[in-house]
């Protein structure tokens, strides 16, 4: 026998003790110590008939899976119904069943109450001497004085976590929050001493040097506000994770986090239609390209939650795809996994899987995107951007995949840089292809992700930890930003919205000036921007813009059914002209000169960087 049934069995000795002296303490109520003979002389037939009534009904209703340490309102509701159930039952019998072992009601009744008080009040009373044993053993552990930013209910969680668990190191002084209803009132003792603007008054009166933003729904802008206020009375401040990340609505002390960029850029919750998405995945084949990329690992970890019947991982990054798949592997174990080795521009190695695997649906996320690298590279940018999405698109073409969808960026609106055009011209390849067979070929545009291996985010980290400074290339430069995976979420969502031949434009909300990010950056590090790290403008690198957009001159867009993303208007130029532009274009970019690989583009996008 474990220690955890000897344990149980000990719980359940205790109740019987408990529940007898319940039933003995309710006859000598009754009765006012005068008990009948009646009912002395059947008292143990009596008492061995209630006990295994109680007891069945408390382990049919699982009292005694809860640990007494832990025991709270869930708990003594279980006990509650287990002992009311028992009342009923032993109701029933005693005077419909089992007459001869019939005794007042009035005592059953006295030994209802008697069994909640000493049941329920042994459990709650062993819980609180645990919580003084615990208390005591830490009380000369430093204690960090928290001022909790929220009083719903993710901020009182926050509290009785803090309060059950002061091993942690933490003692909720008071709470902030901006409805004046709450204000005045107190959560598990602990006073709402005022709103957000009253946060510096509220660390200075209660000591407090921690602050605890509750609030998951709260945008980013009041995030911000508050991390701007933690910063003039230079205390610490953490976050609680947003509402997805709460499993099962509960906050763990071990979820609360230091604030990272995205609390301050926090979006709109992204909605999605599950169940659409889930149509053209489940038990289908699904081939992701790049997937040990940034987009590509993410597109295979939501795809998993769809139970696929296989996926398959494409890609040259030996080392990503086997994080990727591990991960993948642990997580659903169930999931038919293939690692595929494969450079998407090798027509015979992509022909290969399409045939062995035959995939339903692609997501096309491999490319290069690093801007300034491919203008040194611009031949490389032109045979993996361009010529590696019409092999792909062409085998899914050839083998009669239901959907194509690429994965697109801002930068190809209006290109000045040689990986936007190649995306450019990537999706005019793709568009050329819909019509000509069963497969629907979408494409789906979006801005800069934070966190991607080639964003800035990365980048500004290291500069920062190195002591400075941070390089800009622009006060003005500014860009527009989404978590990687509500960009992925829209992705999947766009392809099972398509109906083939779509350009989708992600709704990517307000552009962000690059020199504000570096700047909140600085602070979120518990540093000055300027004085402690200073901030470098070098200036604009050879293919950037200053300002992204997400439509050219002659787009517009219409809306969708899904609000956050739109469909672009417009059709795309010179699509018939494709077969006799592209081989001069692969031609010059197995040359790798820059001049000639821009001359050819230009011949594909007229006007990308017109001479003269």
């Amino acid at each position: 026998m474990d220690l955890l049934e000897k344990k149980r069995l000990w719980l359940m000795a205790i109740d019987i003790l408990l529940l007898n002296l319940a039933l003995g303490g309710a006859f000598a109520l009754r009765f006012e110590g005068n008990v009948p003979a009646v009912f002395t002389s059947n008292y143990f037939s009596i008492a061995f008939f209630v006990t295994l009534i109680r007891v069945s009904a408390f382990l049919y209703l699982g009292v005694y899976k809860g640990v007494w340490r832990y025991v709270g309102m869930t708990d003594l509701l279980t006990i509650l119904k287990a002992i009311s159930l028992g009342s009923i039952i032993i109701l029933a019998a005693t005077w419909a069943v089992v007459p001869g072992l019939g005794y007042p009601r009035s005592v059953i009744i006295i030994e209802w109450l008697g069994d909640v008080m000493l049941i329920g009040g042994v459990r709650m009373a062993f819980r609180l001497w645990s919580h003084g044993k615990m208390k005591a053993q830490v009380k000369d552990q430093p204690q960090s004085r928290v001022l909790i930013v929220g009083a719903g209910d993710a901020g009182e969680m926050v509290a009785r976590q803090m309060l059950a668990h002061p091993e942690y190191g933490y003692q909720p002084v008071a709470f902030a929050d901006d409805d004046p209803q709450k204000q005045g009132r107190k959560i598990h003792g602990i006073i709402i001493g005022g709103g957000l603007k009253d946060i510096l008054r509220l660390v200075e009166h209660k000591r407090a040097d921690t602050i605890v933003i509750a609030i998951p729904s709260a945008p980013g802008q009041v995030v911000k506000e508050v991390v701007e206020q933690c910063q003039q009375a230079r205390i610490r401040f953490k976050i609680v994770p947003g509402i997805k990340e709460i499993i099962s609505g509960e906050v763990s002390i071990n979820q609360i986090r230091d604030i990272e960029l995205e609390d301050l850029l926090r979006r709109p919750a992204v909605n999605v239609n599950l169940e659409e998405m889930a149509g053209y995945i489940k038990g289908k084949t699904i081939l992701v390209s790049g997937a040990g990329g940034s987009i590509g690992s993410e597109l295979c970890r939501q795809i998993a939650t769809f139970a696929p019947g296989k996926l398959l991982l494409a890609g040259k990054g030996e080392n990503s795809l086997y994080h990727i798949a591990s991960e993948l592997a642990l997580k659903h174990k169930d999931l038919k996994l293939f690692t595929l080795i494969c450079d998407v521009a090798d027509a015979k190695r992509v022909d290969r899987i399409f045939e062995q695997y035959q995939p339903e649906a692609v997501f096309h996320a491999a490319a290069h995107k690093h801007v300034p690298m491919m203008e040194l590279n611009p031949g490389e940018a032109v045979k993996n951007n361009i010529f590696g999405t019409r092999t792909l698109a062409g085998a899914a073409l050839k083998h009669g995949a239901e959907r194509f969808v690429l994965v697109s960026t801002d930068k190809a609106v209006n290109p000045t840089s040689v990986m936007g055009a190649t995306k450019r011209i990537a999706e005019k390849v793709v568009m050329s292809l819909n019509g000509k067979g069963k497969t629907r070929f979408l494409a789906v545009r979006f801005g800069n992700v934070l966190g991607s291996s080639g964003s800035v985010v990365p980048l500004f980290k290291k500069q920062i930890a190195s002591g400075g400074p941070i390089t800009v290339t622009h006060p003005d430069m500014e860009r527009y930003f989404m978590t990687i995976p509500e960009a992925v979420q829209l992705v999947i969502q766009a392809g099972a919205m398509g109906k083939g031949g779509e350009v989708f434009v992600l709704d990517m909300g307000q552009p962000v000036k690059i020199v504000d990010l570096a700047k909140d950056m600085i602070k979120l590090s518990g540093l000055t921007p300027g004085a402690d790290i200073k901030i470098e403008f070098t200036g604009l690198r050879k293919g950037e813009k200053l300002y992204e957009e997400l439509l050219t001159a002659e787009e517009g867009v219409n809306k969708t059914r899904h609000s956050q993303i739109f469909m672009v208007r417009g059709k795309h130029a010179r699509l018939n002209d494709l077969p006799k532009l592209l081989p001069p274009l692969y031609r010059a970019a197995l040359t790798g000169d820059e001049a000639k690989v821009v001359a050819a583009i230009r011949k594909v996008i007229p006007g990308f960087r017109k001479e003269g």
